[in-house]
């Protein structure tokens, strides 16, 4: 919703009470009002109260201001009426909202996709894995500042039911200090960096990319108002341009013969250009931080949600530094080339969907039937459609490298297949992650992360005795191990569907298994023609296996007529 909206207050009930800082927080719920409606108090609704005809042209963003004119209403029989009259009229224009965002986000991160694949294809070709390696490096060791930059603010000002022109100026500053201040941390350490791995050429990169965490600082809060106000369209034009002009400079400068410095420039324009589309586009300036606007409940639901992306980030790149200390910035060039061929396009597609995700759980979480359906409906939406792709290049890896970075890079296809199973379990954990942050249940997931984090850590620093293959493989068995861990943990702290997100999973399972098995058999038998026709001969033999399985299982045509309905609904929006 709009933060700048001037409402008209409700009569004399305008002042009872303060606006609660954030959903979830201590004081939310200690700010309810004595209406004896635990609902609303639970949810956590806060800000300036509106009347009851803000909602003549209903808008997902209203709910909170909604609930919070209700819970500030004496009689609880008027209470009751206008919640009911609220919810009436808002949740049939939920689906609308969630359809409409998802198309066009998707849309978009296809096309973000596309750029990606296309730089990696590209440059691959440009760049030896040398470059891949120390670029690698660096990220792996300094992208843990991104995580104190965003300080899990982004995600707690989305999740919030209000947020007021104060708190979100107030939030800004808070990223932009951060941001600013691990610019000079980084900057000085440079030198520990190249020391850690043993290469000199990482002090100057290092003092390069140190400039990121002041420009994403920035931006931090442009891009979750965005996705507050439900503008997809918006956010969607900044994922797409933002890499697409850095793929150009990397590009330009490759040919110029920059070697690394080309994607040292991709890295510093992207978050450049990201920035200015998302100023542009959100249409505000930060005004000066002030003392009155409260930013606690934030900060406590961003420090939780800080230490658990630590934990995770810790544990996603263990790997990189592992192998990048133990076998040198070759090994970790091509142990990087297959993580971007294939780990990095999928995350661009995680992120999006739980951009959509985010806000609709977080206004279904008190509706425990319509919650469970939509988070079951989620997990089969990408099993039968990410976790289809992933099988096909597990099943058809070797051509599939071939094909995208060329035959110079073959060495990196058994990491690749590898990588696709572990994205397969990946994928199925991640409904897992909508639960924890829609329900504010931070705590449970920096206990859970670390958990997890131990059995990756564990296990790959097991696997490095294997050398680069042996990591790969224990990058794949480590969310092997705690998927199921995840959705147990989940089932003990909340409400879930646990019978059929499992069921719903084997099922998922199944067909992954059948279609990259179909596809590997494929390659086989067109070993002798061209790559591109093994890889076709793959795509039509993991397809055969899904329709075949569609025809024959009631319940894989169920699942499928499912996802069809929900695309069919996004086309309409």
């Amino acid at each position: 919703m709009s933060d700048d909206r001037t409402p008209r207050p409700p009569a004399r009930h305008r002042n009872r009470r303060q606006a609660p800082e954030l959903p979830g927080s201590s004081s939310s719920s200690s700010s309810s009002s004595g209406t004896g409606d635990s609902s609303a108090g639970a949810s956590g609704s806060a800000g300036p109260a509106v009347v009851p005809d803000a909602l003549i042209v209903p808008d997902p963003a209203t709910v909170g201001d909604a609930a919070d004119f209700a819970a500030a209403t004496p009689a609880e029989e008027a209470t009751a009426e206008f919640r009911d009259e609220a919810i009436t009229a808002i949740a049939p224009r939920l689906g609308a909202q969630a359809a409409r965002g998802a198309a066009v986000t998707l849309a978009a991160q296809g096309g973000k996709v596309l750029v990606q694949v296309v730089s990696v294809v590209i440059l691959a070709r440009l760049l030896s894995p040398h470059d891949y390696g120390l670029i690698a490096m660096v990220l792996a060791i300094i992208g843990v500042g991104e995580l104190f930059r965003d300080f899990g603010l982004s995600s707690a000002a989305i999740q919030a039911t209000t947020v007021t022109r104060g708190q979100r100026d107030n939030l800004f500053w808070v990223n932009a200090a951060i941001g600013a201040g691990l610019s000079v941390v980084v900057f000085v350490g440079a030198g520990l960096i190249a020391a850690a791995f043993g290469q000199p050429e990482l002090v100057p990169i290092s003092h390069a990319l140190a400039l990121t965490f002041l420009i994403n600082g920035l931006g931090t809060q442009y891009r979750a108002d965005l996705v507050r106000r439900l503008r997809f369209s918006a956010v969607a034009t900044a994922d797409i341009a933002a890499p697409a002009v850095a793929l150009i400079i990397a590009i330009g400068g490759a040919l110029l013969g920059w070697g690394y410095w080309a994607l040292v420039a991709q890295q510093l324009s992207q978050a450049l250009v990201l920035l200015v589309v998302l100023v542009v586009a959100a249409g505000w300036i930060p005004r000066l931080p002030r003392r009155g606007e409260p930013i606690r409940g934030f900060l406590a639901f961003g420090w939780n949600m800080l230490a658990s992306q630590l934990v995770s980030y810790v544990s996603n790149n263990w790997d990189n530094v592992l192998v990048g200390i133990r076998f040198g910035p070759v090994a970790l060039g091509l142990y990087s080339r297959a993580f971007q061929l294939l780990m990095t396009p999928l995350n661009q597609v995680r992120i999006p969907l739980t951009t959509v995700a985010l806000p609709v759980f977080s206004r279904l979480k008190d509706e425990r039937d319509r919650f469970a359906d939509w988070l079951c409906r989620g997990q089969l939406a990408l099993g039968y459609t990410i976790v289809a792709g992933l099988a096909l290049v597990a099943g058809a890896a070797e051509p599939v490298t071939a094909l995208l970075l060329g035959p110079q890079w073959l060495a990196s296809a058994p990491i690749l297949r590898l990588f696709a199973i572990a994205g397969i379990f990946q994928i199925l954990a991640f409904v897992g992650y909508w639960v924890y942050v829609s329900r504010a249940l931070t705590g449970d997931l920096l206990r859970y992360s670390l958990v997890s984090a131990a059995i990756k850590i564990a296990c790959i620093t097991i696997g490095s005795f294997g050398g680069v293959l042996g990591v790969a493989i224990a990058y794949a068995v480590a969310p092997a191990i705690s998927w199921p861990i995840s959705l147990w943990w989940l089932s003990r702290r909340t409400s879930i569907p646990t019978a059929r997100l499992y069921a719903g999973a084997g099922r998922v399972l199944a067909l992954a298994v059948l279609a990259a098995g179909a596809a590997g058999g494929a390659v086989l038998l067109c070993s002798a023609w061209w790559t591109i026709v093994q890889v076709a001969a793959a795509a039509v033999a993991a397809v055969a296996v899904y329709a075949l399985a569609a025809l024959i299982v009631p319940s894989v045509r169920r699942d499928l007529a499912g996802v069809l309905a929900a695309a069919r609904m996004v086309r309409r929006h």
